[in-house]
């Protein structure tokens, strides 16, 4: 009783899932693709005879491809092939960017040198390669007038038209207009 309960327990263990794919006697599927250390593929054949094969190269069978049709698996070094993979990982987040969405806000009853402002505020977010959000908000009665103040948010997208192009046209939203501008490639 006892020795059946640690036998469970080991092969619980050697079971465990370190990662999202498959090790060695993780692998349960009838028939799978093998693809040797340097690259050759081997063939299909059972789960079984691929284990063979990694034990006798001495290193792991890993399923690098569980939705194809069969599931492919690869014969090499786990913790080497682990590795890699995290330093592709890092390697592409060095390369991506991150765009970020500023928010600009406007008033209908905005005056020139304000809106002057709010447009160098804009040209700074651009020149950084962050996309605009200008949100011009109407608050009482300037609700009653609000496509009398379209024209705040065509002219700063014209004013602007030099270093961006408007993504999204000035569109109402509730209680405020807005519009996306980008910068110009």
């Amino acid at each position: 009783m006892l020795s059946t309960f640690l036998y469970f327990l080991i092969f619980l263990w050697r079971c465990k899932v370190i990662s999202d794919l498959l090790i060695n006697e993780q692998i349960r599927d009838k028939e799978v693709r093998v693809i040797g250390e340097d690259g050759e593929q081997l063939g299909i054949m059972s789960p079984r005879d691929a284990m063979k094969l990694a034990e006798e190269a001495g290193v792991d069978l890993v399923k690098i491809a569980p939705t194809a049709k069969p599931p492919v698996c690869k014969i090499v070094d786990y913790g080497k092939f682990k590795y890699e993979q995290i330093r592709k990982e890092k390697e592409a987040k060095k390369k991506q960017r991150v765009i970020d969405v500023k928010e600009i806000r406007l008033s209908p009853n905005i005056d020139t040198n304000d809106l002057n402002t709010k447009m160098n505020a804009a040209r700074k977010f651009l020149a950084k390669g962050d996309k605009v959000k200008v949100t011009l908000r109407f608050r009482g009665r300037e609700m009653a007038h609000m496509q009398n103040s379209k024209h705040i948010l065509v002219e700063f997208g014209e004013k602007l038209s030099d270093i961006a192009v408007v993504e999204k046209e000035p569109k109402v939203e509730g209680r405020s207009m807005t519009m996306f501008l980008a910068e110009k490639r």
